[in-house]
C-alpha cells in the first residue's frame, strides 16, 4: 500500500476486513464523483514521511475541496494552486517565530521529507463539500496511525491547531512526547492564540533538547 515501514505498521488496518471493504467503497466513489486528492496521493504523508523518520505530527482534518488543492498533506496544496488563507497564516507564524520568509507557493513536501508528518484525519473529500467524507470510516485508520505513533520510543511532537485537532490529544498518552496546542490559523481564529504561539521553535528546542536533528523548516 505504502512502499515503506508503514505497511508492517499498519498490517493490521491492511487485514482488517472492515477496512477493506470501506477503502473498496471509496475507491468505486472515484469512478461516479469527483474525489479529492487524486487516488495516487491519498496516503501521499505516509509514503513522504515513513514511521521511522516521523519526528513531527501536524493535525488536520479533510482534504481541501477545490479543485486540484488537495495532495494527500494536511495544509498543503499544490505548487500550481494558489495559497489557501489558513497556510499564508501559518508562513505568517514562520516568519515571526524563526524569521524564514513565507515561500510563493503552498507544497509542504519538504516538511514530510524532513520528518514532519502531515496527516488529516479524513484522507478523502468530495469536490466542493468539505466534511463529506467525515464518518465514514477514515477516523479509524488515522486515530490508529496516532496510536502507534505513541508507542514510539523516540519523542515526536503533536502540533494539534484548533478545536479538532485538540480532540486527539487523549491518544498521546506517552510521557516521551510533546503536545503542543493553539488555535487553529484559519482567519476566522488565528488571533486568538494561533499567532504568537511559536509551535516552530518550540518543536525545534524539543528535538534538539532530547538529541534529535531539528527540522528544517525553510521550503
Amino acid at each position: 500500500m505504502i512502499g515503506n515501514d508503514w505497511d508492517d505498521v499498519l498490517k493490521v488496518i491492511w487485514q482488517s476486513p472492515n477496512f477493506n471493504k470501506f477503502y473498496k467503497h471509496i475507491l468505486s466513489l472515484y469512478d461516479k464523483e469527483v474525489i479529492y486528492p487524486p487516488k495516487d496521493l491519498i496516503f501521499n504523508a505516509l509514503k513522504l514521511t515513513p514511521y521511522k523518520d516521523t519526528k513531527v505530527v501536524i493535525m488536520g482534518q479533510d482534504p481541501y475541496h477545490g479543485e486540484n488543492e488537495a495532495m494527500g498533506l494536511s495544509f498543503s496544496v499544490d505548487k500550481s494552486v494558489k495559497i489557501p488563507p489558513s497556510l499564508k497564516n501559518i508562513y505568517k507564524e514562520l516568519y515571526d517565530d524563526l524569521g524564514i520568509k513565507p515561500a510563493n507557493y503552498g507544497d509542504l513536501t519538504k516538511w514530510a521529507q524532513e520528518g514532519v508528518l502531515l496527516l488529516n484525519s479524513v484522507l478523502t473529500v468530495k469536490k466542493d463539500m468539505p466534511a463529506s467524507h467525515r464518518n465514514i470510516g477514515w477516523e479509524p485508520m488515522t486515530d490508529y496511525i496516532i496510536r502507534v505513533l505513541n508507542a514510539k520510543t523516540s519523542p515526536v511532537v503533536f502540533i494539534l491547531w484548533g478545536n479538532f485537532a485538540k480532540s486527539k490529544a487523549h491518544l498521546i498518552t506517552n510521557k516521551k512526547h510533546l503536545i503542543i496546542t493553539s488555535a487553529h490559523p484559519s482567519p476566522f481564529s488565528c488571533r486568538y492564540g494561533f499567532f504568537g504561539s511559536k509551535p516552530f521553535s518550540k518543536t525545534n528546542e524539543f528535538l534538539i533538547k532530547n538529541n534529535m536533528k531539528p527540522i528544517d523548516w525553510q521550503l
